[in-house]
């Protein structure tokens, strides 16, 4: 259930997109607050300069709008310390956002998607927690900056809109399978397999001197080649090594390396016994003091260490609004159970059972243990921010409102199939961002668009 996370601040949303955004302002996480402390000049209502730059499907963008957004990335860059793109640039390509934007807001509300008070109330809330202040303190610091509230507002509710909407066309689009998971799995095993192996090794080095002539590199090469055709004909290896090799301490220890870690052996000697099994030999080996003919005693695979995380057991009752019930009614439903529950008149895994739309239900609720990001990021972030038994005030996701408690907290390894759970997100994630990026342009090159002044 790892889905795009809910963009709740001022900035633009859909940073995803797979528009021509300025190099420093990608990734750029929404701030809530306008920075700096400045008062903003273009947010404070119309003025007689203002003049409409460019319309989707008869809908204008103006210059002021631009402008605003323009200048809420220049404060984000310059609260990040990240270099200032080009003003004109950074106007064609905020105006190119804001294009987007506005075509993917008139499909969200062609199609039904909403976003009702209560919900765009949670946003806010969660705006002021993020920041360590109480909605009160937030209004009052936007005023401050010369930001209309009910704007904010506005702008908040339109994320939400986007974020429904995206949540709702890009899940098909990012089906992940066994097969895709088997690969990702197999692309970090190659990739960490240094890391993970243990090999013991011996060698023989047939030395070289520095600046050696050409002639006697290639003598030392052809006494290198015999020693390994000696070697991969049976002789004892033991005995080449302490006869042949220039390697110190190679009489005492018969040229054993002994068993390390991968990481901890030459790179050049890793690299070479890639595909080599278990008493085979390697090709010839170059390095700058000679040549090395290179056994594999033992190749073995550590034991896959668990990745550790903080996992979280908690459980839920889970209400759907719909025409009998709608969202405001199931968070004042959820509220009550809450007030009942701590004031002993209740029991919440009987309340679950009762009236829990969600399979947890039969389970009194119960979510089991789970590792970071198996549910969607609104969910998540609620389930963090609690003390093992504290209960979290109703909650809005994309699968409808919830009460939440969180029961305790542990660090654990994953085990493999958790370790492929967390694969199955970090692909979901990767093919969401791909899926967004085609969606977008799909979206923008349906629109009308017509461009008339350019920003200023």
């Amino acid at each position: 259930m790892n889905l795009r996370s809910l963009a709740l601040g001022l900035a633009v949303a859909g940073q995803l997109a797979g528009l021509a955004a300025p190099a420093a302002a990608q990734g750029l996480r929404p701030s809530p607050l306008l920075g700096g402390g400045q008062p903003s000049r273009f947010d404070s209502g119309p003025r007689s300069a203002d003049y409409i730059v460019a319309v989707v499907n008869s809908e204008p963008i103006t210059n002021n709008e631009v402008r605003a957004r323009m200048l809420r990335f220049e404060q984000q860059l310059a609260q990040q310390g990240s270099p200032m793109p080009p003003r004109a640039q950074l106007a064609r390509e905020v105006l190119e956002r804001l294009i987007s934007e506005k075509a993917q807001l008139q499909v969200a509300r062609e199609t039904g998607v909403r976003a009702d008070d209560m919900v765009v109330d949670q946003a806010e809330m969660t705006v002021a927690r993020q920041n360590g202040i109480d909605v009160q303190e937030l209004r009052r610091r936007l005023a401050a900056e010369g930001m209309n509230v009910a704007q904010y507002r506005e702008e908040l509710r339109n994320q939400i809109l986007l974020q429904r909407l995206r949540d709702r066309e890009l899940d098909a689009r990012a089906r992940v399978t066994e097969l895709d998971i088997d690969q990702y799995l197999r692309e970090q095993q190659a990739g960490a397999a240094t890391a993970l192996t243990e090999i013991n090794l011996a060698h023989i080095l047939v030395g070289v001197p520095e600046n050696a002539p050409a002639p006697q590199v290639a003598q030392l090469q052809a006494k290198a080649q015999q020693l390994l055709q000696r070697a991969r004909a049976g002789e004892d290896f033991g005995k080449l090594a302490r006869e042949n090799s220039d390697a110190a301490g190679a009489a005492q220890n018969n040229g054993a390396i002994g068993l390390r870690p991968a990481d901890r052996l030459p790179p050049l000697f890793v690299e070479a016994v890639r595909n080599v099994p278990n008493g085979g030999f390697a090709d010839l080996v170059r390095s700058a003091a000679g040549f090395h003919i290179v056994k594999v005693v033992e190749k073995r695979q550590s034991a896959t260490p668990g990745m550790t995380v903080t996992q979280s057991h908690a459980r839920h009752i889970l209400l759907r609004p719909g025409p009998q019930l709608t969202e405001a009614q199931a968070r004042e439903r959820l509220a009550d159970y809450k007030r009942r529950i701590a004031a002993g008149q209740a029991d919440f895994a009987q309340l679950a059972r009762d009236n829990s739309q969600d399979a947890s239900a039969r389970n009194g609720g119960d979510l089991g243990w789970t590792s970071p990001g198996m549910f969607v990021p609104e969910f998540e972030e609620v389930v963090n921010a609690l003390a093992p038994g504290q209960i979290a005030d109703p909650v809005t996701s994309r699968f409808g409102v919830h009460l939440i408690q969180l029961l305790e907290r542990r660090q654990s390894s994953l085990t493999q199939r958790e370790q492929r759970e967390v694969a199955r997100n970090i692909i979901k994630e990767r093919k969401l961002d791909e899926a967004y990026v085609q969606w977008a342009q799909e979206v923008r090159g349906r629109a009308y668009v017509e461009l008339r002044e350019p920003p200023q």
